[in-house]
């Protein structure tokens, strides 16, 4: 929660720049902006106090159905919640008149924070990280498609990676680029991706809280920014059996406190890898299994990682291999870093940092050696276990995993894995059309 000066400090700011309205922001379980607006003149008593919300927003599944048995709900008396605002995130939004928008923190009472928040969950991480002496630099790299918002098909057919005209097909990418770098989302490349009507916008790290912060209002901002222009932009991992997956590439390094170097940088030996980057990896790898339902969090998430997809199949690492689970990028250099390739589009970007950033301290805390990595592309190889191939096995992943679950929080496990399940189940029990054209006739 902000201090008394901090929050009169960020109400003048904002009255200064004649903001009318502002939106308290909070990141939920799926990292989608659940949002009040506040009219200018009610902020300073709710940034003090808190804006009541319904306590279980957080444990709300993905149809925003309430879900029981997450400890959030009947089991205290669907009571309200707290948001208080980040002063730190406030971002005027361009594309509304006099509006700004602030990143909240969710508690039951101003002492007593949320310990099921995405964003807790990671801001606790990020301080064990900097207890053991490091901070952490990160950033997300996300594919999504833009389809037309009445048939839901794309805009152009055949592949055209990084087509000049596929680039800025419609006037509304020129717009959008616009818009994001003005909420503060320091846009360095744009290019169509794959698959027809698929692109890729990528923004620079950020250190610590904020690089998940600026993922969180980047993917949001797309989705309200297109729908306002009348399209729909999605980062579902697979939208249809004929269309490339939408993935999210969670690039991560740490820098050791002490001197504020890259921990991961060094230009001795024939790897050019610290020991510190070998252990962080390590890992990620051992508690693969655990990290796959935060970073793959929907029965669709798991139809992208396929062989020859440019997504992994299998627990691996290598140098700028883009088949592996972990590619190293730019040994020997003040980027060092490690890139996690098996996030999925549809990611919370607050649990595919707390899950790398988990699995990655657990590493340096074993200090165990690196595995080999393996010649050629990675997914060529049998010998390497499996993915999870399925959320059913990756929540048994996780649930396996005692080091992660105590690292990421029980609170947070129990209403992951209750909201997860029961969102498998009504998967489970949905007839597809598959299965309707398919047996229909024939039996």
């Amino acid at each position: 929660m902000a201090s008394t000066d901090r929050i009169s400090t960020f109400v003048r700011g904002l009255k200064a720049k004649k903001v009318r309205y502002v939106r308290f922001e909070l990141p939920d379980l799926h990292g989608v902006s659940r949002t009040k607006v506040v009219p200018i003149d009610s902020v300073e008593s709710y940034a003090r106090d808190g804006l009541n919300f319904y306590g279980g927003t957080i444990g709300l599944d993905t149809s925003s159905a309430v879900v029981g048995g997450t400890g959030m709900a009947e089991e205290l008396s669907y009571r309200d919640q707290f948001l208080f605002p980040d002063p730190s995130t406030v971002q005027l939004i361009p594309w509304l008149d006099h509006t700004a928008k602030v990143i909240c923190d969710a508690n039951w009472t101003p002492a007593e924070p949320i310990k099921a928040s995405p964003r807790y969950v990671l801001t606790k991480l990020l301080k064990e990280a900097s207890r053991m002496g490091y901070e952490v630099i990160m950033g997300h790299e996300f594919e999504y498609y833009l389809l037309d918002a009445e048939t839901h098909k794309p805009l152009f057919g055949g592949v055209h990676i990084f087509n000049n005209v596929r680039n800025q097909y419609v006037p509304f990418l020129d717009e959008l680029l616009d818009q994001l770098r003005g909420v503060g989302i320091d846009v360095i490349t744009h290019n169509c991706e794959y698959s027809p009507s698929q692109f890729e916008t990528n923004f620079g790290p950020g250190k610590g809280l904020a690089g998940a912060d600026k993922a969180f209002t980047f993917k949001n901002a797309i989705k309200e920014l297109a729908h306002r222009a009348g399209y729909l932009a999605t980062f579902m991992s697979k939208p249809a059996s004929d269309m490339a997956g939408c993935g999210c590439h969670v690039h991560m390094s740490l820098t050791a406190k002490s001197g504020n170097k890259n921990a991961f940088n060094t230009k001795r030996g024939p790897d050019k890898m610290t020991d510190t980057m070998r252990f962080f990896t390590e890992g990620v790898l051992r508690h693969a299994p655990a990290l796959m339902p935060l970073i793959g969090p929907t029965p669709n998430c798991y139809r992208r990682l396929k062989p020859h997809t440019f997504a992994p199949s299998n627990i691996s690492w290598g140098v700028e291999d883009r088949t592996a689970m972990v590619r190293m990028k730019h040994l020997g250099s003040k980027a060092a870093h490690i890139e996690m390739r098996a996030a999925s589009g549809m990611s919370n970007p607050y649990l595919t940092a707390a899950g790398v950033l988990a699995a990655g301290l657990l590493g340096l805390k074993a200090k165990r050696k690196l595995r080999p990595a393996v010649d050629g592309p990675s997914e060529e190889n049998p010998d390497l276990p499996k993915l999870p191939q399925n959320l059913e096995q990756a929540l048994y992943g996780l649930e396996a995993d005692n080091k992660m679950c105590g690292l990421l929080g029980e609170e947070f496990v129990k209403v992951f894995v209750t909201v997860k399940r029961y969102e498998l189940e009504r998967f489970n029990n949905h007839v597809s059309d598959w299965e309707r054209e398919e047996y229909l006739e024939l039996y």
